[in-house]
């Protein structure tokens, strides 16, 4: 029986993720974003994060070259800044930013944000492994989070 891809992604579909935007700067100063639910801890000594990225996006050479990044994990009231980086070309006009220890552009009113010097960088099939060490951290909001689940985005309702 030949694997099927189609079944993977919808099984994987049936796990919901946090959704956050990963910024960063290339080498002529510019901003690069994209959306990406493939947040993860990886260890507290030393604290590591990773995210992955699709070896087709745009923003690969960005993150390829930088030094630093940072994760924006977005609120349940981010859906636009989502949809924004994940599909718009515009991706940065009007979006509200400010810069912690590394300078990468920090995206405003997030639940939390890490700011990451860049720590490894691995192949996995069509995608990266980007592994970050937490330079920085700062809580924005209190509010709840966003979250992607079966092909949909979803919030936290607990009873």
């Amino acid at each position: 029986m030949a694997f099927n891809s189609n079944e993977f992604r919808k099984v994987l579909g049936n796990f919901a993720t946090g959704v956050t935007v990963v910024t960063t700067r290339d080498q002529s100063g510019i901003p690069h974003g994209l959306t990406a639910n493939s947040f993860s801890s990886v260890s507290l000594e030393p604290p590591l994060v990773l995210f992955c990225i699709d070896k087709r996006s745009n923003c690969l050479p960005a993150f390829n070259e930088a030094d630093a990044f940072a994760i924006n994990v977005l609120t349940d009231k981010q859906k636009d800044i989502s949809d924004r980086f994940a599909f718009s070309e515009e991706r940065w006009e009007g979006v509200k930013t400010r810069t912690l220890q590394t300078g990468v552009p920090i995206l405003e009113d997030c639940l939390a944000n890490l700011d990451c010097s860049m720590h490894a960088q691995y192949d996995a099939g069509d995608h990266v492994i980007v592994v970050g060490k937490v330079e920085e951290t700062l809580i924005q909001n209190e509010g709840d989070p966003l979250l992607y689940f079966r092909g949909k985005y979803r919030g936290v309702h607990i009873e």
